[in-house]
């Protein structure tokens, strides 16, 4: 993709941009947490731009300790329904508004988008060529299954995505030790691991664990790889950091403020 737009650009430019590239108009449906823009004032010229998971009071402080213009995030501020602008709610706004920062975010786009997504990041790193759709969340796959390049154990998987207790992860290694087919769905989607025993898959790899899904898993002779709800979410947002410097000549910069969750 080439670049289309010199050094600084309009917030409502910025705005345009982001729904096309990850197709948010597709999601109105099924995503109620208000992608796009959340936060901003109309006419901002936006140079700088950071990237992280959550929409968090640290996330904010931090943006603004770097004098950034915008941020983009995967888990915003809203999630389907009016919240009074008090207490917590109060502080993350007040601090985007005094520092005049304008807020992005993106949910089941950046999980689905099968360039920048955090599911088809995961599988290109996992050496699947081939990805293909997986795991059905309101009626559309948000994930990705397919077989690896070659081979590989559970631990090798997990220290090619950076996972490791300190991240959350919890793997439940019921299945074959050596992994040849999985399917991915980040972030909170335990149950979907039933999508995968179906399609036998040799593993399933998300965010957050289940208890419930131990004896399911255990039964079925499946592996279950938990790596952490923001482990397995740093991606798509990494990918968009990228994908602003490179389209849009902004400069961005990546914040990790990882939760072990």
């Amino acid at each position: 993709m080439s670049t289309l737009y010199t050094r600084g650009m309009k917030i409502e430019v910025l705005a345009d941009y982001i729904s096309t590239r990850l197709s948010l108009d597709e999601f109105v449906d099924v995503d109620a947490s208000l992608n796009g823009l959340q936060v901003g004032r109309p006419g901002k010229e936006i140079k700088k731009v950071v990237c992280a998971v959550d929409a968090s009071l640290a996330t904010f402080k931090k943006a603004a300790e770097l004098g950034s213009d915008a941020i983009f995030v995967h888990h915003g501020l809203f999630w389907g329904k009016p919240i009074a602008i008090t207490a917590v709610h109060y502080e993350r706004i007040a601090t985007l508004l005094s520092h005049d920062i304008a807020l992005f975010a993106a949910h089941l786009p950046l999980d689905v988008h099968p360039e920048l997504g955090n599911n088809a990041t995961i599988a290109r790193k996992l050496g699947i060529t081939e990805p293909q759709p997986f795991g059905v969340y309101h009626g559309r796959p948000i994930g990705y299954k397919g077989t690896l390049s070659q081979s590989l154990d559970v631990n090798t998987i997990a220290k090619i995505l950076d996972l490791g207790p300190e991240t959350g992860l919890h793997i439940l290694d019921f299945g074959k030790k050596e992994i040849s087919t999985i399917g991915i769905v980040s972030g909170g989607a335990p149950n979907t691991v039933q999508e995968a025993i179906d399609l036998q898959l040799d593993a399933f790899l998300t965010g957050e664990p289940s208890h419930a899904m131990y004896s399911l898993c255990q039964e079925a002779g499946i592996t279950m790889i938990c790596g952490g709800h923001y482990a397995t979410e740093v991606f798509g947002v990494q990918q968009m950091a990228q994908d602003l410097a490179l389209n849009l000549d902004l400069e961005t910069t990546f914040i990790a403020l990882p939760t072990a969750l």
